[in-house]
């Protein structure tokens, strides 16, 4: 199953999106990766990096964020895998990107189709 991590800079928000995709899919591989260690805001490369492991299949991760330095966080975490080739910080939303992929990712969709359902969630419509 491929794994996704949910980077916010709020541990709040990261916390809630996986609480909200965990409900449409339970059996979901889904992380967050939220706020600093402490509990203030921020991106912390070592919750990042500890949630890409936890939830790693062999499968591949794809990694959604929030804010631009939130990609710096998640790329210095991708370098310091032994192996990041199916390891994907993908630029679409966190909420719709995060049920999308979980549900996808859910029913043995592959690393390349869940990728693909989250280029389509970037341009979804609510109405």
């Amino acid at each position: 199953m491929v794994g996704i991590v949910v980077v916010s800079h709020s541990q709040k928000i990261a916390e809630g999106v996986v609480e909200l995709a965990k409900q449409m899919s339970p059996e979901a591989s889904i992380a967050a990766a939220g706020g600093m260690e402490d509990g203030s805001i921020g991106t912390d490369v070592s919750k990042i990096f500890a949630a890409i492991k936890a939830v790693d299949e062999g499968d591949g991760v794809v990694i959604l964020v929030d804010l631009g330095s939130a990609v710096m966080s998640s790329e210095i975490a991708i370098e310091m895998l032994e192996d990041s080739n199916n390891v994907k910080i993908v630029d679409a939303p966190i909420v719709e990107g995060s049920l999308f992929s979980s549900m996808e990712s859910s029913i043995g969709s592959s690393f390349e189709e869940v990728i693909d359902v989250l280029a389509r969630a970037r341009v979804y419509k609510k109405f």
